[in-house]
């Protein structure tokens, strides 16, 4: 039986980590930590196990727990995940790995150093659909992948206004490094982590700066907090050339534009496939001088419950997951690069 913690216990958790390790019959979750002592308390109430702590150091002198979910606010992922490896824990951090590619550097050191697991939680690498497309990919349907285009782009859905999501000191960044690193990171995935050459991008903080007059129809992570902070990006534009595909990237957490348009288009000399994110995609091609489209059917596990599983799993076989540290800093230094390019307003070389 394989003892767990949870160190925070806010949306992430309660939505995703906590059911799926208690889904799993080899999974014991020994403490609930949280800076907020009720949520911690509502945790062990609400899943009948467990103790409920608000300082995660309790859970490094433990030695019965073996593995750690970090699914606390981006500033701190990388020292808890750093203290709980130096303590000789297995770790799944919560995406981004950082706020920094620098802090994500000194996650990656002391994985290396202490030998025990890091994975971050890019979720989708564990999504079926995801997978799928890889296999195609990988097989030869799309032939050469040349260009790829991620459309992660909202009306008005910034989280939290004015809150930790929308404070850069706490959150690194805003639409890019919240969602658009779901995107970045599929994409690397299912391209085989091509190695970045160059990146030009631009962040735009618009349309949440005024808190008190921002207007919306709902708002996750919310109600704003009129006298809190913004300072990230709402929308971001980037191109990254690679020893691969070109990626497109286009994205908003607000725009004065109604439609979402959330997708990942794969365009390839033989085929092209565009991925509804979060949903399944269709496969173009032709074929003797005709035109087809393919909606392939399957069946979809839900992913949070594949990667808790799969991090269960590597726990005990120490096999090095498509989620490691060594394999996520890509996607980190790639997202680092699109701020630098758009803090000097001009292309970075990698």
């Amino acid at each position: 039986m394989l003892k767990v913690a949870v160190i925070g216990c806010g949306t992430i958790a309660n939505a995703a980590h906590i059911p799926a390790y208690m889904k799993n019959g080899g999974v014991r979750i020994k403490y609930f930590c949280d800076i907020i002592p009720e949520r911690a308390k509502a945790a062990v109430e609400k899943y009948g196990c467990g103790t409920a702590v608000t300082d995660y150091h309790d859970i490094l002198k433990d030695p019965e727990v073996e593995a750690v979910s970090v699914c606390t606010p981006n500033n701190m992922h990388a020292p808890i995940s750093i203290d709980c490896l130096r303590a000789g824990k297995n770790v799944l951090c919560e995406k981004p790995a950082a706020r920094s590619y620098a802090e994500a550097l000194e996650m990656q050191k002391a994985q290396h150093e202490t030998g025990k697991i890091l994975n971050i939680g890019v979720v989708n690498r564990f999504n079926d659909s995801v997978n799928l497309i890889k296999d195609f990919i990988d097989d030869g349907k799309l032939g050469e992948v040349y260009h790829v285009i991620a459309s992660f782009r909202a009306h008005r859905s910034i989280p939290g206004l004015g809150g930790a999501f929308t404070t850069k000191a706490i959150a690194g960044g805003g639409a890019l490094i919240d969602w658009g690193v779901h995107y970045l990171d599929i994409v690397m995935y299912c391209c085989g982590d091509p190695a970045p050459k160059t990146v030009s991008g631009e962040t735009f903080c618009r349309l949440g700066r005024d808190i008190k007059n921002y207007a919306y129809t709902d708002m996750w992570a919310g109600p704003p907090k009129l006298d809190g902070t913004y300072d990230v990006e709402d929308s971001v534009a980037a191109l990254i050339r690679t020893a691969g595909p070109v990626i497109s990237l286009e994205g908003a957490w607000a725009q004065n534009i109604g439609p979402q348009e959330t997708y990942i288009d794969f365009i390839g000399d033989k085929g092209g496939i565009r991925l509804d994110y979060g949903g399944k995609f269709a496969f173009y091609t032709a074929e003797h001088g005709a035109l087809i489209e393919c909606r392939p059917e399957f069946n979809m596990r839900q992913h949070f419950e594949t990667e808790i599983n799969a991090f269960v799993d590597c726990v005990g076989t120490g096999k090095k997951l498509p989620s490691h540290i060594d394999t996520f800093i890509i996607t980190q230094k790639m997202m680092q690069a699109v701020y630098d390019s758009a803090a000097q307003h001009r292309e970075v070389a990698l």
